[in-house]
């Protein structure tokens, strides 16, 4: 284990949220809030330790598929941490497990809230909260691989332990250069929704902080309607970009060197898109008695759909209150997710895919014995790594949904409770059913709840493994 290119990563990691933290110094000014002094503070303190535990790049630059997944999953509780630490010095979140839970959630875009009044934080700290979003939305490692002057394959094994999906293309030969690809295209699609948000009349501040909320696929709000209280058109606008931010990269990438062609054949964007338009149309029909009119049903139906099935998690309506046929449609969509490579969370169309075509070719073998078949998926065969990354990844993940389910009915809730409030975590979706619905939060929670649920949001963003590594005592061996 290189501990010393560990380190070395984490102090960058420790700059980099230092210097994010002039964002809400910045509103602060603006708004003359004195909550705004925590984070200058922190944020000084951030950059000086990075400083010091970056200043001298070790001689040790081995770094392997290990290092690379603990430095990962240190990276994001180092993160979590130090982010926390403003809303637990202010006073304004007195709890530390609740300051962390909010953070965590924020960091990897959950948007499940312990806050029962959102509205009573100062405008520094719900910036802060909703900017989180946007810094875990691509990942703050693959923002690192994009600006530090590094050389060398472990750079990969980085970009392999944060990226969700099962398995991870580069776009151009150069990690680096894949890295600034996709944050243009990331920054590009914030600031037009940005732009649109401010035409249509919503003020500066709730266009940027929703914005990064979307384009994060986090689902924080700053009013405690989420985005109820917002226009029609506003709500089509974060349904449209929602679904957007949903989309793998990869596919936008294939318009900009202009291969059209390329990109509508994504065979993972289509089916992307036949189960939301599916699922949008099951739930309308479902729910038209609820609504004056079918467009209504329609446009709040796109809209839950679109925040579920990408993780983001915002809501214009109590869809707990909905028939169960609905919301047994929204619970498949947590766990189905969105693409590969977007800033969605879930387990993913593409795996879900893989997983349906190895079952019909399985059956398939079933009937015709002797028949060789090879599976494809975006028109190429898929290699046996990625289908037992695939199998391993399900088996891991029913394994830690379980466990989650069985700790925290310690609390003694209601099993729809319990089941959907780790479907949320795990997922990185946000909102459940019952007493963890959209009308309500999760600080109903033990601390010890909270633990549990804080590790399955960062298992789940972080695709399970970089996190159950730090827990395996052969990962500290010396080899």
């Amino acid at each position: 284990m290189n501990i010393s290119m560990i380190l070395y990563f984490l102090g960058w990691v420790l700059k980099i949220e230092g210097i994010l933290m002039i964002l809400p110094c910045a509103i602060a000014l603006i708004y003359q809030e004195l909550s705004g002094l925590y984070f200058l503070g922190i944020g000084l303190f951030c950059v000086t330790s990075g400083w010091l535990m970056s200043r001298k790049k070790p001689s040790n630059t081995v770094f392997y598929a290990k290092e690379g997944f603990v430095s990962v999953a240190l990276s994001w509780i180092v993160l979590s941490i130090f982010g926390a630490l403003p809303f637990y010095f202010s006073g304004e979140i007195p709890l530390f497990e609740d300051a962390l839970f909010e953070v965590i959630s924020g960091f990897t875009t959950t948007g499940a809230s312990v806050l029962s009044d959102v509205e009573s934080l100062s405008r520094c700290m719900l910036m802060w909260r909703s900017f989180t979003h946007w810094i875990g939305g691509m990942g703050v490692l693959v923002f690192i691989l994009a600006v530090l002057p590094l050389a060398g394959g472990y750079n990969m094994h980085i970009m392999r332990a944060e990226s969700p999906g099962p398995s991870v293309g580069k776009l151009v030969p150069r990690v680096k250069l894949t890295a600034k690809i996709l944050y243009v295209i990331y920054f590009s699609m914030t600031v037009l929704q940005i732009l649109i948000l401010l035409l249509s009349g919503m003020p500066w501040f709730d266009s940027l902080a929703m914005s990064f909320g979307t384009a994060g696929t986090g689902g924080f709000g700053i009013l405690n309607s989420s985005c109820g209280s917002y226009t029609t058109f506003q709500q089509a606008v974060f349904t449209i970009f929602m679904i957007l931010f949903g989309i793998n990269f990869n596919v936008y990438y294939l318009f900009l060197i202009k291969k059209p062609k390329d990109a509508l054949h994504c065979e993972e964007m289509r089916g992307y898109l036949a189960i939301i338009a599916a699922s949008i149309l099951l739930i309308a029909w479902n729910i038209r008695e609820y609504y004056p009119t079918i467009l209504q049903a329609i446009h709040h139906s796109a809209f839950q759909v679109a925040s579920i099935i990408t993780t983001t998690g915002y809501s214009t309506a109590d869809f707990d209150l909905w028939p169960s046929f609905s919301k047994t449609i929204l619970v498949i969509l947590m766990f189905v997710g969105a693409c590969a490579g977007s800033t969605g969370g879930g387990i993913k169309v593409s795996r879900i895919a893989i997983a349906f075509k190895t079952v019909k070719k399985e059956m398939s073998s079933l009937i015709h014995p002797r028949s060789i078949k090879i599976l494809k998926y975006e028109g190429k065969p898929i290699e046996h790594t990625v289908l037992r990354s695939i199998n391993t990844y399900l088996i891991t993940y029913m394994l830690i949904f379980a466990c989650s389910v069985l700790l925290i009915s310690l609390n003694e809730f209601e099993p729809t409770t319990n089941f959907t409030a780790v479907a949320a975590t795990l997922n990185n979706i946000g909102p459940g059913l019952e007493k963890v619905g959209p009308t309500c939060n999760f600080g109903i929670f033990s601390p010890f709840s909270k633990y549990v649920l804080m590790f399955d949001m960062l298992a789940g963003r972080l695709e399970l493994f970089p996190m159950l590594l730090l827990f395996s005592p052969r990962t500290w061996m010396k080899e």
